[in-house]
């Protein structure tokens, strides 16, 4: 867990519901960071719906139906065929995507630091330093979109 993350969230106050763009903002630059990982073009699809949305092009209607389909995808995932099963990691940035479309933007940011970490080395998600690197920049990120919205709140 991303406890400065966390704390960064309390402070810009993320759930509250005046903050939902700042969410999907965040959640958004979190799916962008793993995108590479995607393997599955409904889920690459979802990031593209979710960034046009921010910028004015998409409806509430096209966001949910693209929430609910990369739901779908991520929950049937079967996994990668690659020979070292690093691209497993492409399970957890379709998650990532998922949560970004839901506005579950804390849920996402963790999705895409186990999928970048995971795709570096399998076993390394188990060595809590692994993530040191993701979730610094998870904290610069949101600190960065919060600092950076005339309409976030503080």
């Amino acid at each position: 867990m991303n406890e400065a993350l966390q704390s960064l969230a309390t402070t810009v106050r993320l759930m509250e519901p005046a903050q939902s763009r700042l969410r999907l903002r965040f959640g958004l630059s979190c799916a962008q960071r793993v995108a590479h990982l995607l393997e599955d073009p409904r889920a690459t699809a979802g990031v593209a719906t979710l960034q046009g949305f921010l910028e004015g092009d998409g409806s509430d209607v096209a966001l949910e139906a693209a929430r609910r389909e990369v739901e779908a995808v991520a929950r049937s995932h079967p996994g990668s065929t690659s020979i070292d099963g690093t691209a497993h990691a492409a399970v957890s940035a379709t998650h990532a995507v998922a949560d970004a479309l839901a506005g579950r933007a804390l849920d996402a940011a963790s999705y895409a630091a186990y999928a970048a970490v995971y795709a570096y080395s399998g076993s390394a998600v188990t060595d809590p330093s692994a993530y040191d690197e993701e979730f610094r920049w998870q904290v610069a990120e949101l600190a960065r979109l919060s600092a950076s919205d005339p309409g976030a709140e503080r």
